[in-house]
């Protein structure tokens, strides 16, 4: 009798891995998947052996995985094709993408400098104009450096006198940067070249030359885009040398894995040098310039328990933005000749200060509310004046200057409200407008508001819903567009966005939450979803998922998910713990690889954040949530869209390529389409030039709404 039941569980047994396999199969074949290659590559981590079939994808530069790259592009845009809306969205989105766009200006000399946008250039091109009411006229088009648009302008940075202009160049969307240099009077480009930088400004040093940060030639010029990035130093370039004659000016030869910039005070007396081991957490070196006797740089703020920020020198003293001792920032001043004495500036308040320029003579500190912005005006003595009126729920930045200058400019943007740009008089606390974006759109028609809810642990969170005036939302059956970041201390405000807005035209609603992770209640909401806490982040979205259920807004068969990098990380992890609640995920760039993802260019300095697979209590948490790693045969993902790019440097493609490869492995003949769209000379998302944003999210909307039933 055992006998017999023991042959037929196994033949029970037997007949489901055949099922499962034949599904697959026709899975396969309905979709045509590449068949991906399984390597057997095993791992052991703390006495735990774990498989990574698909190692061999990490090798960007093989002929094998360039195949598998086409291949999986051809199925994709073979199913992308077939969705009869996608050149309308693609249409629509053009038509909507294509208005003038600015950025706030800035005084150097006798000239205003800004950005402006024609509407679906490529690139923003910086102009110039004499005073207020100046003609604008092109200073510098990044849309001549490239016959495609690839290249792209990243930091710029004026010499003292505002005789020189320093520019980096970003090629196809990398980190990697090259320097070049301009004569601001005649436009020339200059001899000088400064190649192999990332993450870096030129620090000018009046018009002689300008400090920088900078690496080693890599190895190999083939594998950049994919080996670790270590040894970071400072070097300083006199104009008119080549790069081998720049001079070195800090290294760490100890510790290969800090990050490294240096800078100068306003009036050039102190060269401030900042050290981290990662995102998060600083120490903070000073040099005093005038000091003879000083011949190498002193430490001011040991590292790396707290967050510092040298805003500028003020007689002699340092005026320094920190958490240290404070969860929602505060502004100290602090004597380099006695550092362990702070005094206060600014005290703590229970909204967290963002951000914090000196202006005309005055601090203009930024805070937040809710996630939205307010700014406040003080004496730099800490003395408060009053506030910059602010146009409503939304976003204000900008707020820079010299100490001298008696006008400022700053933008104000919202869900609804493209970005305007206003010219600020100190003075006389008077804001008038001075560039609009002439877009073809009243932000009356649309609803902005905040809801909070309650999370898994009974920690409520704030969430934005957008949507256009007179929808009826609470049907349970409102397509939903949910996005979220949560980590690295980043905070989440409301900005305009031409992909999201077009949801919300589409008869949709727009939603963005404030995870824990981020920045917008300070240190303590950012602790509370980093390293053993990073599960409260998903359930935070998985908490609001479930609020727009419990709401009546919506459904699972009508909710899509949307998160990039981190967010792609998060879209991972709650789309594998939770693949019921939702139709549609959309990882992009994303962290999917928990294990190794610090084997990677810059990968190692987000340790600070989420932890590593070589420490094993921190390897335990990382497992468990790692979404390559939760895949399972046994679930049933929603429709799902990966996107990556051939040169992100930053979350290399190989987090994407081996999800893509591991949840198609999963398919069955029920299961929804997995597919990845690998675009070709991009990288993580900066620089990216219109026509390939609109191309992108012309696929992902075309995706998303014929998934959730909006369009054929």
């Amino acid at each position: 009798c055992k006998t017999l039941i023991y042959i037929y569980l196994l033949m029970k047994k037997i007949i489901l891995i055949l099922a499962i396999f034949m599904a697959k199969q026709a899975a396969a074949q309905g979709f045509k998947y590449p068949q991906t290659r399984k390597d057997g590559t095993t791992d052991t981590y703390f006495g735990k052996k774990i498989t990574d079939n698909y190692r061999w994808l990490e090798d960007d530069t093989s002929a094998e995985t360039g195949a598998w790259v086409q291949a999986q592009n051809n199925i994709t845009q073979d199913y992308l094709s077939k969705i009869q809306c996608r050149d309308s969205v693609k249409s629509e989105l053009t038509k909507l993408w294509n208005y003038a766009k600015y950025a706030s200006p800035f005084k150097k000399g006798a000239y205003y400098y800004f950005y402006k946008n024609d509407g679906l250039q490529n690139q923003s091109v910086l102009y110039r104009q004499s005073g207020l009411k100046g003609i604008p006229e092109v200073f510098l088009d990044p849309n001549k450096l490239s016959a495609d648009g690839t290249a792209s302008l990243g930091g710029i940075s004026f010499s003292a006198n505002n005789k020189y202009l320093a520019y980096t160049v970003s090629q196809s969307g990398s980190d990697w940067q090259d320097i070049y240099l301009m004569d601001v009077n005649t436009k020339a480009i200059l001899k000088d070249v400064i190649t192999h930088t990332k993450f870096t400004d030129a620090s000018w040093k009046g018009d002689a030359g300008f400090y920088y940060s900078g690496y080693d030639r890599p190895e190999s010029e083939e594998k950049k885009f994919s080996t670790k990035s270590e040894f970071q130093k400072i070097f300083y370039h006199e104009v008119g040398n080549a790069q081998n004659a720049d001079k070195l000016i800090f290294e760490d030869k100890s510790d290969p894995l800090i990050y490294k910039s240096a800078g100068l005070t306003e009036d050039e007396r102190f060269l401030i040098l900042y050290l981290s081991k990662g995102t998060d957490g600083t120490e903070i070196q000073y040099w005093d310039m005038q000091d003879k006797k000083q011949t190498a740089f002193k430490v001011l703020a040991p590292g790396y328990d707290f967050n510092y920020s040298i805003i500028d020198n003020v007689g002699g003293k340092l005026l320094m933005y920190t958490n240290n001792g404070a969860s929602n920032y505060r502004l100290v001043m602090v004597d380099p000749a006695n550092r362990a004495v702070y005094k206060d500036i600014l005290k703590e308040q229970k909204d967290k200060l963002d951000n914090v320029s000196i202006v005309g003579g005055q601090i203009f500190a930024q805070y937040l509310v809710d996630a939205s912005t307010k700014i406040v005006r003080y004496t730099l003595a800490g003395k408060k004046i009053g506030e910059v009126p602010s146009a409503g729920i939304g976003t204000m930045s900008g707020f820079g200057g010299k100490k001298t200058d008696q006008e400022t400019f700053y933008s104000f943007s919202s869900f609804n409200m493209p970005s305007a740009i206003y010219r600020y008089d100190i003075k006389n606390n008077k804001s008038t407008l001075f560039k609009s974006a002439a877009l073809e759109f009243n932000p009356d028609d649309y609803v902005v508001r905040q809801e909070k809810f309650k999370s898994k642990d009974g920690t409520m969170v704030p969430m934005f819903l957008v949507y256009k005036k007179g929808l009826e939302i609470k049907t349970g059956q409102t397509p939903v567009f949910l996005y979220g970041y949560g980590g690295f201390n980043i905070s989440l405000t409301p900005s305009f966005s031409v992909p999201y807005i077009y949801f919300v035209q589409q008869g949709g609603v727009y939603a963005m939450v404030n995870l824990r992770g981020g920045s917008e209640y300070g240190e303590a909401w950012h602790a509370g979803g980093m390293l053993d806490k990073k599960q409260n982040v998903f359930d935070d979205f998985i908490g609001a998922a479930e609020y727009l259920f419990t709401s009546k807004i919506t459904n699972p068969q009508k909710l899509a998910i949307h998160g990039r990098s981190n967010g792609g990380l998060l879209v991972g992890a709650c789309m594998t713990q939770r693949p019921d609640l939702f139709k549609v995920a959309l990882p992009g760039v994303g962290v999917l690889d928990m294990l190794r993802y610090h084997k990677f260019t810059v990968g190692w300095g987000w340790a600070v954040e989420y932890g590593s697979s070589e420490v094993e209590n921190q390897f335990n948490v990382l497992y468990k949530y790692s979404p390559l790693h939760r895949l399972s045969i046994k679930e049933q993902y929603p429709a799902t869209l990966i996107t990556t790019a051939d040169h992100d440097d930053r979350v290399v493609p190989a987090h994407s390529f081996k999800f893509a490869a591991a949840l198609q492995d999963c398919a069955t003949l029920d299961s929804k389409p997995y597919l990845i769209r690998i675009d070709a000379k991009a990288g993580h998302g900066a620089g990216k030039p219109t026509s390939k944003q609109i191309e992108e999210w012309a696929d992902i909307m075309s995706f998303t709404m014929f998934n959730l039933g909006m369009r054929k």
